[in-house]
């Protein structure tokens, strides 16, 4: 269950299709909408680029992508080059490099920015983005901003998101969202569910399964999801809707967002479980989101702008926080 969503499960024609009127409609629960304003799934393939600087650019910003430990983390010889400080790949959340449907993709993503970014508060940049990514996901360091491997990453993010139009949304980015819980996810509940449908892949104690061994650059085949080579606790996912919408929709490994093997429920819980582990602490946290109007309800860490605990916007339930940040929303106009 690599860190990290939604759709009925097509379980027979005749569900299929009163699940496609309701997707049609935008009305269907965990079933994601579909409007003419959407851009349609579409991936270029990077195979047919020329072997021209272009194409080679292209190519490795997607090498960075799918192979992050080996060519910039904090096992590679060239100690210059250790810019990441986990050995997590980007696509670890990324699925398929940022290509596929509802697997937390980069299709599209290009077309965002610049953007603001509640975060920060302030406009950020696609190189804003990917920086976010190195600090907190990759628990690491910015990257030099007009290096090669930022500009292969940028180029690799505007090449998959050819025939975007700047301002259009697109159908399948994300990872879903999946209908809240009406009660608190449990992470006791979850630490039955990880042992019985992730730990085969993921270990145990969350410590994933290398490729090869400590020290080879080499990184893993199921990443670990907690402790101190996994992505620390100011990653998005280190919250607890962004960890059960992918699970949901991207695993156990394999898994598409068409037909989902863990449950609405068992997706909340398990990610509950992974949340509350411990990983590696990002220093003033405290900063994220000046408007504290704008911090998601699942931060797991403060101020916020509302009296609930901690506690309560780490693990839900979220339906009270939700109804307060709208009355204080209100109150501010």
């Amino acid at each position: 269950m690599a860190v990290p969503n939604l759709a009925l499960i097509f379980r027979t024609s005749v569900t299929a299709f009163f699940v496609s009127i309701a997707w049609q409609s935008g009305i269907a629960g965990d079933v994601p909408s579909t409007t003419s304003k959407q851009t349609p799934w579409a991936v270029p393939d990077i195979d047919k680029l020329p072997d021209d600087v272009w194409g080679k650019t292209v190519r490795y910003g997607r090498d960075l992508m799918t192979k992050t430990s080996s060519l910039i983390g904090p096992e590679v010889s060239d100690t210059s080059m250790r810019f990441a400080g986990n050995n997590l790949d980007c696509q670890s959340c990324h699925v398929k490099a940022g290509t596929r449907e509802f697997g937390l993709p980069l299709v599209g993503v290009y077309a965002d920015f610049p953007a603001y970014v509640a975060r920060t508060g302030t406009v950020g940049t696609m190189q804003d983005r990917i920086q976010g990514c190195m600090e907190r996901s990759m628990n690491g360091k910015p990257l030099p901003f007009e290096g090669p491997e930022m500009t292969a990453l940028v180029s690799f993010m505007k090449f998959v998101s050819t025939g975007h139009p700047i301002g259009s949304a697109t159908f399948g980015s994300g990872s879903g969202h999946i209908q809240k819980l009406d009660r608190a996810a449990d992470p006791v509940k979850g630490g039955t569910i990880y042992a019985n449908t992730c730990a085969a892949c993921h270990g145990d104690h969350g410590q994933g399964q290398r490729n090869g061994k400590v020290g080879d650059a080499k990184g893993y085949l199921f990443p670990p999801l907690w402790g101190p080579d996994s992505f620390n606790d100011g990653a998005g996912m280190d919250k607890l809707i962004n960890t059960a919408n992918f699970v949901h929709s991207d695993m156990p490994a394999g898994t598409t967002w068409k037909n989902p093997t863990v449950s609405r429920e068992d997706a909340w819980d398990v990610a509950a479980y992974i949340v509350s582990q411990p990983r590696p602490a990002m220093a003033n946290l405290d900063r994220d989101y000046p408007n504290r109007l704008e911090k998601p309800i699942d931060t797991p860490y403060g101020p916020y702008a509302d009296d609930f605990s901690a506690e309560q916007h780490k693990l839900g339930p979220f339906g009270p926080i939700e109804a307060a940040i709208k009355k204080l929303k209100a109150a501010s106009k």
